[in-house]
């Protein structure tokens, strides 16, 4: 089972290292492939007051402390071209978020590097086309090879180190829902991971800043976890109520580790019974 976590954005190198220090139980478990996960830049924030982050160059220093000091592996978010290549010399999966999830360019520079492509659906996408966003990163890294891929399959996305996240649906204005199905739908032709925090997120719902209710995050992850999914996406702090950002949903790390106990124990059923089917 993959397990992401951490804060939402850089905020310092102490308060970056406090939440990484308290995530150890997870990369120590045999059970989890962990990622450590914060963000140098937030760039889609509603206002243009909202902290964004370190920016490139500092953050990815913070970043790499953390790989060197803990041995974790990392995931961020790129937002445009150019960052591709320098992030993916630190981290291992660069994710595309959700709202560029159709953006070509991006996703071809992600797929020229080396790193894992992680692909977040948008909140306004029909599952079922976010195959086409897959399918681009396929093409890029087949062609680099000599090869040729013509569709989106989970073998495919496998072999070329490409994958999805759900984090919901927009319902409305300012909230969000989870279709179960379109983490079947989507599985289909790439490993899912569930993003269980930006799931509870409700966008705009604080006079200018995202919103949430973290409660709900836990009950999606275990909902998710019973339909099957290859991931789990939480974002961590351990004070969400001074976060920067998104503190309304995040988790803290004790509701986290318990979180993933209870994922793999939900997986371990799942499991058993496809074994009992056979």
């Amino acid at each position: 089972m993959i397990i992401v976590a951490g804060p939402c954005v850089i905020e310092n190198d102490e308060i970056l290292e406090e939440i990484a220090e308290s995530l150890k139980p997870l990369n120590e478990n045999p059970k989890i492939d962990f990622y450590f996960k914060a963000s140098f830049d937030k760039a889609n924030r509603t206002s243009l007051e909202s902290y964004r982050g370190p920016g490139l160059e500092k953050g990815l220093e913070s970043l790499a402390k953390i790989k060197a000091k803990f041995g974790y592996k990392l995931l961020t978010d790129i937002h445009e071209t150019h960052q591709a290549a320098p992030v993916a010399e630190v981290v291992d999966i660069l994710q595309i978020p959700a709202f560029l999830c159709r953006q070509t360019d991006l996703i071809v520079a992600a797929a020229q590097t080396n790193a894992v492509v992680n692909i977040k659906k948008g909140q306004f996408m029909n599952p079922t086309d976010m195959k086409y966003s897959v399918l681009k990163a396929l093409k890029v890294r087949a062609k680099a090879k000599n090869e040729v891929v013509e569709e989106a399959t989970l073998e495919n996305a496998l072999k070329y180190k490409v994958c999805l996240t759900e984090r919901g649906s927009s319902f409305g204005y300012g909230n969000l829902v989870v279709d179960m199905r379109s983490l079947v739908i989507m599985r289909e032709f790439a490993p899912v991971i569930f993003d269980a925090t930006h799931a509870v997120q409700m966008p705009g719902g604080l006079n200018g800043k995202s919103g949430g209710d973290s409660r709900y995050a836990p009950i999606l992850a275990r909902a998710a976890a019973a339909v099957g999914i290859d991931g789990l996406f939480a974002e961590v702090h351990c004070n969400p109520k001074a976060a920067l950002s998104d503190g309304p949903n995040m988790l803290k790390p004790k509701e986290i580790l318990n979180l993933a106990w209870q994922i793999l124990e939900i997986q371990s059923l799942i499991t058993k019974e496809n074994y009992a089917n056979h």
